[in-house]
């Protein structure tokens, strides 16, 4: 098993290889803009495909794309790289296609990407928020919530009916759970609708993506080149340096422990490193460290591509023993700093002046130290990197959905999926509680309607023995009255009457 050839000094001599069994130690393309480190990524991944392992890269300008077809000698991007070989002494360099698969998380110039909301979990999705401590602490609640009640956060929709549902719930959840305020709910929502805003919410759902799809090996014994369309989603920096590191997370919690394999299983490359590191929390660093330090041991190597070593923190740079430094501009004093802290990082060569040699490094040239068959780094060579044997350069739409169509997960992940989740069971209780509340109101009016009616009978009927006994009460008076009057006059005419006799 062959392995992999990174340059030469002209002539041939000082050839550098990266040892296979060693390159699931990790490692480091470092330079300014424009001295080569995406011909370096490339050359890499070419030579890690051909050895029959798979391999994740970003594709951050789009130039990476033509890794799809072979170069072309009558290409101008081209045209140096044939001198180039020739002067290294590679001898047998012919143009090549690499088997490629495309993925973009907006799914436009790839296969969609997908992954649920619980499988991100609270503490990456906090950081992709820019959540503070009491905020991620709320967060937490609800994830914890939702697992207990066994109700599945898929998507976006599921985590804001969540967040709603534990801000009404809030005086129950407070014994058990923590307090759950309305200030730090409606801070998370209004950063889910920016998230939205930015696309993010195509990124979690379903189908979410298996990364078997990824480790894949062709007929032919080459290993498959995953590129990751992110020139749209570098403008999105944390979700760009959030979904990278998920997958990373991913990759650790589903592969089985190999050890040191005589080949990684998959070669992963993170371009624009310094996305991931620029204000991350320490809970987050911590994490990316221990990743970073027990992923080796699942057969996955990492590769950190950035313009400035000194991007990298320190505890993880120590991690990284296959370095590739491309040229570096000390025109500031944190550039000054970062020649002097690659310096320290190489093993000493007395013919090599690294200090010196990195500022005057030609574009393609670069100083290398590879990891060695025993596992100790080679003495740092100044040389020149091999010319790739794919297209460099972009892809023309056309010939990107020719492979896209004839793509071995093509109609996969095209169509979303969206079964039931919390969204909906927390909208059936919402309803139902509405519902019942409603007839709670309905029947609550109807026996005050009930009573009113009575009431009012009540009335009528008083008001209608008052009316009758008024009228009975008038007609006795009259009565009484009349008779009264009648024996008045009857003892009158008797009394006048027996007068009117005694005379």
């Amino acid at each position: 098993m062959a392995d992999i050839f990174i340059g030469a000094q002209s002539g041939g001599t000082n050839q550098q290889m990266l040892v296979l069994k060693r390159a699931n130690r990790h490692g480091l393309i470092a330079g300014a803009t424009g001295t080569g480190k995406t011909i370096t990524l490339q050359v890499m991944a070419e030579g890690f495909s051909r050895a029959g392992v798979p391999v994740f890269l970003s594709d951050v300008k789009g130039d990476l794309a033509g890794m799809a077809l072979p170069g072309s000698a009558t290409s101008k991007l081209h045209e140096p790289f044939q001198t180039r070989a020739a002067d290294i002494g590679l001898g047998a360099y012919a143009y090549a296609d690499t088997p490629t698969v495309f993925w973009d998380l907006f799914g436009e110039q790839g296969h969609p990407v997908r992954t649920t909301v619980t499988e991100m979990g609270p503490l990456l999705l906090a950081r992709l928020l820019g959540l503070n401590e009491t905020q991620e602490g709320v967060l937490a609640i609800a994830f914890k919530v939702a697992d207990d009640q066994g109700m599945l956060l898929l998507d976006l929709k599921d985590l804001k009916q969540m967040l709603a549902w534990c801000a009404d719930n809030a005086k129950d959840l407070a014994t058990r759970y923590g307090n759950v305020t309305s200030a730090s709910i409606g801070a998370i929502q209004r950063q889910l609708l920016s998230l939205e805003s930015q696309g993010g919410d195509r990124f979690f759902g379903e189908p979410a993506l298996a990364m078997t799809d990824m480790i894949k090996v062709g007929e032919d014994g080459r290993g498959q080149v995953n590129i990751l369309a992110a020139d749209k989603l570098i403008s999105s920096p944390k979700l760009y340096a959030t979904f990278l590191l998920w997958m990373l997370s991913e990759l650790f919690e589903e592969l089985p422990e190999v050890g040191d394999p005589d080949k990684p299983k998959l070669v992963f490359f993170f371009d624009e490193a310094h996305l991931l590191f620029d204000e991350a929390p320490k809970a987050l660093l911590d994490k990316v460290e221990q990743v970073v330090r027990l992923i080796r041991s699942k057969g996955v190597g990492v590769y950190f591509i950035t313009q400035n070593p000194i991007d990298v923190p320190d505890a993880i740079a120590g991690q990284l023993g296959n370095r590739v430094q491309h040229a570096l501009r000390a025109f500031t004093p944190r550039d000054q700093k970062a020649v002097k802290a690659a310096a320290t990082t190489f093993r000493q060569n007395p013919a090599v002046n690294v200090e010196t040699a990195i500022l005057e490094l030609k574009t393609g040239e670069a100083l290398v130290s590879l990891l060695m068959a025993d596992g100790a780094p080679s003495p740092v060579e100044r040389v020149f990197i091999r010319p790739p044997a794919s297209r460099v350069g972009p892809l023309e739409p056309g010939e990107r959905k020719v492979i896209l169509s004839s793509s071995p997960v093509a109609g996969k992940y095209e169509e979303a999926v969206d079964r039931e989740s919390a969204f909906e069971i927390l909208s059936a209780k919402v309803a139902a509680q509405a519902d019942a509340q409603s007839a709670e109101k309905e029947a609550a009016a109807a026996k005050k309607a009930a009573a009113l009616e009575a009431k009012e009978k009540a009335a009528a009927e008083r008001a209608y023995r008052n009316s009758t006994m008024g009228k009975m009460e008038k007609v006795a008076v009259a009565t009484a009255t009349a008779v009264a009057v009648q024996a008045g006059r009857s003892l009158v005419r008797g009394i006048l009457g027996g007068l009117f006799k005694k005379r």
